[in-house]
């Protein structure tokens, strides 16, 4: 069965009893920004707060100033796959930026050829799934890309999968052919659609999650024989695909602001 790790819950009433603890040691700004979204969120010890999500395309200084008024940081931790972006983040924010890399402190090992190639968010990813769900393991990032981060039994990233998103699939067919629509993705009614849409459904969510299920059969057979790795899933796609497929064991859709703040932990 795959356990779904909640989102967090919007603000509360605070209870009285919550009310008379001691204020946070620490607040950490968390920022995620991928090819679509920028994701960022205030961590208050080992809490994660609300996520706030904004396009990445738009993302500039003014939006970051108005997320941190009133917050008295001790840190920010954040990891990019824009490089444009991140002149963005360290204008707005008064504090040293830790940008994740190679060179910090992961609680992860590196045994890949060419350490400085590997996406920023893949290894916040392989942090956060350390920490949190052990070794070995795999990571299947569902977004823009579909990427499959494989952690050894020794605790270090060794390589992965890069195979395209699902919604780059269905815009393809809107884009390149006359009739086909743009279409909202759900999970299918039925195998065989009985409409154009159902069609594409069907195809994309069934056919998207043979393309997953053979690429974790793959890397298990070549990166751990008679072993069974933790599959955990995360990212925008993540609940569709993940949920339909007898491979994950998780859906996680903090595990890149969870591996943000395991860095924040290590470096800060």
């Amino acid at each position: 069965m795959i356990s779904r790790i909640p989102r967090p819950e919007g603000s509360r009433r605070p209870s009285v009893s919550a009310i008379s603890t001691k204020a946070p040691r620490r607040v950490v700004l968390l920022v995620d920004i991928s090819n679509t979204f920028v994701k960022l969120a205030f961590a208050h010890d080992q809490r994660i707060g609300r996520v706030h999500r904004l396009p990445t395309k738009t993302l500039d200084s003014t939006q970051i100033h108005a997320l941190l008024k009133g917050q008295q940081l001790h840190g920010v931790v954040a990891a990019s796959v824009v490089p444009e972006k991140i002149r963005v983040v360290n204008e707005a924010c008064s504090l040293p930026v830790c940008w994740v890399g190679p060179k910090v402190k992961l609680g992860v090992g590196i045994d890949y050829p060419s350490p400085g190639k590997i996406g920023p968010d893949r290894l916040a990813n392989a942090a956060g799934c350390k920490a949190h769900y052990g070794v070995p393991a795999i990571v299947v990032d569902f977004g823009t890309a579909v990427t499959f981060d494989v952690l050894s039994s020794d605790g270090n990233y060794i390589g992965g999968v890069i195979a395209p998103g699902l919604n780059a699939m269905t815009d393809y067919l809107h884009d390149r052919t006359a009739l086909l629509p743009l279409i909202r993705l759900s999970e299918p009614v039925s195998a065989v659609g009985r409409s154009t849409r159902d069609a594409m459904i069907s195809g994309a969510v069934h056919g998207y999650r043979g393309l997953v299920s053979e690429i974790i059969r793959q890397v298990r057979r070549e990166a751990f024989p008679g072993k069974r790795p933790q599959v955990i899933a995360t990212g925008g796609d993540a609940d569709l695909i993940a949920s339909g497929s007898p491979h994950f064991h998780a859906v996680d859709p903090l595990l890149t602001l969870k591996g943000l703040l395991v860095v924040a932990d290590l470096n800060l």
